[in-house]
């Protein structure tokens, strides 16, 4: 399954839709004011189905994901001096590439790709296209997504 991944131009806090091959939104994500980071996730029928809340008061960025209410895990940022680390602890799996340009996969811990993900380059409003293999992971590849582009937002903010 393909998905891409747009940015809302001129929105107050982060808003985002997710759409299919066929230009069909699959879903929308909004921000919300809190402190630190949150963003709901909900399906093209605006049932919340995820959240990604960033904790505070840690020293490298962390992110809960949240399915259902309940915590399913969590991304770190981990200390490195040039590319881009971060710790997932989520479902087994990992994420490698080249954060700078934006080309990286998700894979599971046997090495085998749960998705990849390419930046488009020239786009007015962060754009994502995300190949997931098995449909059935693609809500919790948008929030591996997610969250890695709301820590690069806000290290170029800082």
């Amino acid at each position: 399954m393909k998905m891409l991944f747009k940015q809302r131009f001129l929105s107050w806090f982060d808003s985002y839709d997710i759409y299919d091959e066929n230009d069909s939104v699959l879903y929308v994500v909004k921000g919300e004011f809190s402190w630190g980071h949150c963003l709901r996730v909900y399906d093209k029928d605006y049932k919340e189905i995820g959240m990604i809340k960033e904790k505070v008061f840690t020293w490298l960025p962390k992110f809960c994901i949240y399915k259902n209410g309940e915590q399913v895990g969590t991304i770190n940022r981990e200390f490195t001096f040039f590319i881009p680390k971060f710790n997932v602890e989520y479902r087994g799996w990992d994420v490698e590439g080249n954060f700078l340009r934006y080309d990286y996969r998700i894979i599971d811990k046997n090495g085998n790709k749960i998705a990849s993900i390419a930046k488009k380059i020239f786009s007015w409003t962060d754009t994502y296209i995300i190949d997931v293999v098995n449909d059935e992971d693609a809500l919790d590849v948008l929030m591996l997504v997610l969250s890695i582009d709301i820590e690069e937002c806000t290290r170029n903010n800082n």
